[in-house]
């Protein structure tokens, strides 16, 4: 198991286990309000996982791109950025 992302792979399981339990409530026909509690506690538990996988991307591959010294690396780091926070802001 990749020692950089362990604790995030952990995280997802819990988060798939989750995902597992609101699709038994649906079909329990569990209350509505219970089952969305549920998905808004999924949707918490995704953005901190991505908030914790973005500063490990920004601590381990941008920090090596700005080390190495090459600026086209830099550039597809900063761009690759760029896209991301376009995306989340969707």
């Amino acid at each position: 198991m990749s020692e950089k992302f362990s604790k995030e792979i952990a995280r997802m399981r819990r988060i798939e286990g989750q995902a597992r339990g609101i699709v038994k409530m649906l079909e329990e026909e569990r209350y509505c309000i219970d089952i969305l509690n549920q998905v808004t506690a999924v949707e918490a538990a995704l953005r901190s996982a991505k908030a914790k996988i973005l500063a490990i991307h920004a601590g381990h591959c941008i920090e090596a791109a700005v080390q190495n010294g090459d600026s086209a690396d830099q550039r597809e780091k900063f761009d690759e950025l760029i896209n991301l926070f376009g995306k989340v802001g969707r």
